[in-house]
């Protein structure tokens, strides 16, 4: 079979397909034959050697991905027969990019019907993520909510989470592709947070906000901090465009300013499973939106990992086999 191999860690061109032997599952394992797997930001970061923290230090060589969609094709012992066949996602460690995966049959969750593989790859990761930070920040209704990205896999779903509770949504994001899927989503507002002076422009027009979900970092996550109002809350649950947002503790303080960061988010692990078969009931009863944006054939990862880093993703990008 076809599997993604990191032998040195570096650009897009270290993902290299090769070819293994199919797997066996052992005792409480089964093997998913891969429908669709999901590109992570996070992979990207493993990739070049940056894992963030020791949770994600992963040593050489390594097969990446985190998670896949697809059907049981074989049990091992112990695993009920009947499973065969089942449509499952596999929320596992690595190995993911790759025609057929082995997981235990504990990281596994039951595709509902009406999702296809890709449409609940969405939920696996970025629909628990986006459930988590929603819970963590407390949205309330008539608040005003700035998401950033806005057009992401994570923050597609913030926009929606946030509009579902009657919060107003003023979506951030760069290109005017990006500003009108956050707009079809419900966003109330939008700005493209690739021109210069974006952040004055929202001041004036809509003054400071609620609530900012920062899915990005750096100059950009700095720049959305300056806009929460007083008493408000920011969340920086990633760095899609740079390192984590550096929030200074005294001005956060003096403003009222509650801030979570990476740290807070990773502690909120253990309902990690609840939020994602919560995502995934709202999306198959359609109340949730998975927006998959760019599908590449597996053996083109390196593609998939450079338009990610590139931001030219609208949406969620899958690897299909």
């Amino acid at each position: 079979m076809l599997v993604i191999r990191v032998d040195e860690f570096g650009g897009p061109e270290v993902l290299q397909p090769v070819e293994v032997p199919d797997p066996v599952p052992g005792p409480g394992e089964v093997v998913v034959e891969v429908e669709a797997a999901g590109v992570l930001t996070l992979d990207t970061l493993i990739r070049r050697g940056g894992a963030p923290g020791p949770r994600f230090a992963t040593p050489l060589p390594y097969f990446p991905g985190r998670g896949a969609a697809g059907r049981i094709r074989a049990v091992g012992a112990g695993v009920d027969p009947g499973r065969l066949g089942q449509r499952v996602l596999a929320d596992v460690e690595g190995g993911a990019y790759a025609e057929q995966l082995v997981a235990p049959v504990g990281a596994l969750l039951p595709v509902p019907e009406g999702l296809e593989a890709a449409e609940a790859m969405v939920m696996l990761h970025d629909g628990g993520t986006a459930l988590a930070v929603f819970g963590d920040v407390g949205v309330r209704p008539g608040e005003l909510v700035l998401v950033l990205p806005a057009a992401g896999g994570v923050g597609s779903l913030l926009v929606q989470l946030a509009r579902s509770t009657g919060a107003r949504v003023l979506a951030a994001a760069r290109g005017a592709e990006k500003l009108a899927l956050a707009r079809s989503l419900g966003a109330d507002l939008a700005v493209d947070y690739g021109e210069a002076g974006w952040a004055d422009a929202v001041r004036r027009r809509v003054g400071l906000v609620d609530v900012v979900v920062d899915g990005v970092g750096g100059a950009l996550g700095r720049a959305a901090f300056g806009l929460v109002a007083e008493g408000g809350r920011y969340s920086n649950y990633g760095m899609a465009g740079g390192p984590p947002t550096e929030v200074d503790p005294a001005e956060a303080y003096s403003r009222g300013v509650s801030v979570r960061g990476l740290e807070q988010l990773a502690g909120s692990g253990g309902g990690r499973r609840a939020r994602q078969e919560r995502m995934l009931r709202e999306a198959a009863a359609g109340r949730i939106r998975p927006v998959v944006g760019r599908r590449f054939p597996l053996a083109k990862a390196a593609d998939a990992h450079t338009a990610l880093q590139d931001r030219e993703i609208v949406g969620k990008a899958v690897l299909v086999p």
